[in-house]
């Protein structure tokens, strides 16, 4: 490995061990769990997301985390696991969150965008969707919007899509 490749990752996981052994992740909500598939890497992680109140109320919600070697310059890959209802993450698990596209910068770090797929949760984006059906549903009635993320929580199917099972 040449020497600017080896130092540029000696700065990341420097960075990173840091915010796994600070008190950065002890300060998210209950409704929050990382965990490391692989203890070894840190550069990979799951947040598991249970919220507490909302449309999503009941549900358990996995994103996996990949820290890329231009962290913090680049933000980290970020998806769902699971296919889920909702109109900021489509059915490939793409997240729709400004802090991981252009506004983006080094001072932002990994609790900024735990804390912003939570207020995903509390809050869906109808106006900045990437699963457009749903955002049209929460726009035009939020009541079967509300009865689509319970079906679909269950493991339903709306629109032909079969959803994963999320409920708690």
């Amino acid at each position: 490995m040449e020497a600017r490749s080896f130092s540029r990752l000696k700065l990341i996981l420097e960075k990173f061990y840091a915010l796994s052994n600070s008190s950065d992740f002890d300060t998210l909500p209950s409704i929050c769990q990382v965990t490391y598939p692989d203890p070894n890497n840190l550069l990979q992680f799951i947040l598991t997301v249970a919220p507490d109140d909302g449309y999503y109320r009941g549900g358990s919600f996995r994103f996996s985390f990949d820290i890329g070697q231009n962290y913090p310059y680049e933000p980290p890959k970020v998806k769902c696991t699971q296919k889920i209802y909702h109109p900021n993450i489509d059915l490939e698990g793409n997240v729709c969150l400004n802090i991981l596209r252009e506004d983006w910068t080094a001072v932002l770090n990994l609790t900024s965008i735990i804390f912003g797929i939570i207020f995903l949760f509390s809050s869906p984006n109808p106006n900045d969707p990437l699963n457009k059906e749903a955002a049209k549903v929460l726009n035009s009635n939020a009541k079967t919007f509300t009865t689509n993320v319970r079906q679909t929580m269950a493991g339903g199917t709306i629109d032909g899509v079969k959803y994963d099972r999320v409920l708690i």
